[in-house]
Parts: structure tokens; sequence; C-alpha cells
């Protein structure tokens, strides 16, 4: 499968020149003008990478990566920075915002690949690429499948994104709001309730291998997941 990257780029040509060249290299491109629509592109897709460029219309690249930096979900996803800035201390604030790498234009598309793939490999390297485990749970990435004691169960596509969520920040408080930006997307108009009728199902389907109360109701604040099986108190 692709490596799919965000370009974040507000110059046309400039964002045609790296998608064509990119593509051509077997990555999936997804394209990005200002910083709201590659928020928008990051809730929704969650890119593997992003090319981003200081200069934005509504806001700098720096303010793009700083919040992606303090985002639960998304803070690991590895970041090249494109300016023309070309000072030292330009550099070290682009890199202190949390970019991993920073490049100056006119962009070398050849030293870009490189680096691309030196992020890719160094990212790749700090995966735990082939489960999840939570107590007697496992997801499965690879296969795409919940094993419970090792038995294979079937779970829905909602219910195994909302439990790959839960089982990748345990005993982290979660709203319902962001339940529904996190697992379902930006971009998806759903009452907050769903949240609640999904739950409601997930711990059914995990009820007759007691796992059920690992999904925990936090009063007024939302849902938490925990191997720290507690007393919920219903919101």
């Amino acid at each position: 499968m692709a490596t799919q990257i965000l370009l974040v780029e507000d110059e046309a040509p400039i964002r045609e020149m790296i998608r064509f060249a990119l593509a051509r290299e077997g990555f999936d491109i997804l394209e990005a003008g200002d910083v709201q629509a590659a928020r928008t592109q990051i809730a929704d897709n969650s890119p593997e990478l992003l090319i981003v460029d200081w200069m934005l219309p509504d806001a700098s690249g720096v303010e793009l990566v700083r919040g992606l930096r303090r985002d639960p979900v998304h803070r690991d996803i590895p970041v090249i920075m494109l300016t023309a800035r070309s000072k030292e201390s330009d550099k070290v604030k682009g890199l202190d915002s949390g970019a991993d790498d920073y490049m100056t234009k006119p962009v070398a598309i050849r030293e870009l690949l490189a680096r691309i793939n030196a992020l890719i490999r160094r990212s790749q390297g700090h995966q735990d690429a082939e489960e999840i485990n939570a107590g007697p749970l496992t997801i499965d990435l690879a296969g795409h499948r919940l094993l419970i004691n090792g038995e294979s169960i079937h779970i829905g596509q909602t219910e195994y994104r909302l439990l790959k969520f839960f089982m990748s920040h345990i005993d982290r408080v979660y709203s319902r709001a962001q339940l529904l930006d996190f697992v379902w997307g930006q971009n998806v108009y759903v009452e907050e309730r769903t949240v609640d009728v999904h739950i409601l199902r997930l711990r059914k389907l995990l009820k007759p291998f007691g796992a059920d109360k690992m999904i925990q109701t936090v009063r007024g604040a939302g849902y938490r997941f925990s191997t720290k099986i507690e007393n919920e108190v219903k919101a």
C-alpha cells in the first residue's frame, strides 16, 4: 500500500511540481492550500508524513506543526518543513516547532525524496507494526481484526475503529465530541449520542469475555478505556 503524504503548500505551481514528482515515485499525495484544509485532511485521513510550507495564507506552517504535536492522535506524524527562509535562526525555529526536517526553497526533488524516505524508515522503525494489546484484547493491525484470549471475534468497522483508538490511548478520558473527531472524522456530522450507541454495542461484544468494564464512563467528561477495572459512574 502506497505511503500517504499530505502536501501543504499555497502556491499552486510549486504544489503541482512536488505532487507530480512524488506521485511518480509511487506515493499517494493529499493536498491542502492552507492550515484549515490541512487540519481537515489530517483528521480525515491520518497521513503518514507531512510536507508543510512555512508561509500559508491563514496561519503559519509553524502553528500547524505545533498544534499537531499537541494532538494525542497525530503527534507522531513526521513533518518536513519547506520555506524560503534560509537563516539559521529560522531553521532552529522550524525544528523547535516540532518539524523533523527542514528544507529551503527552491526544492531539489531528489534531495526531498531522500529525506522523505529517511523519515519513513525512521518512523516505521518506531512503530509497533503488528498489534496492540490490552488485557485479553489484541488488535491485529495487519489482519484488521480483534482477538480476545487468542480467539478471532467478529466486530463491526465502527466498533473496530473505536476500540483501536481506545486501546491506543489507555487511561485517557475523551469527550463524545473528541471521539467523533478522532474516530469518525471532523467532516462527518453526526449527533454526539451516536458515540453512546457504539459504546453500548462494543460493551455488548466484550461482555461475554468480562472485558466490557474496560470501557468506563466518566461523569460529565466522557469515556475512558482502562485495564484497571473500576466501578463506573454514569454520565
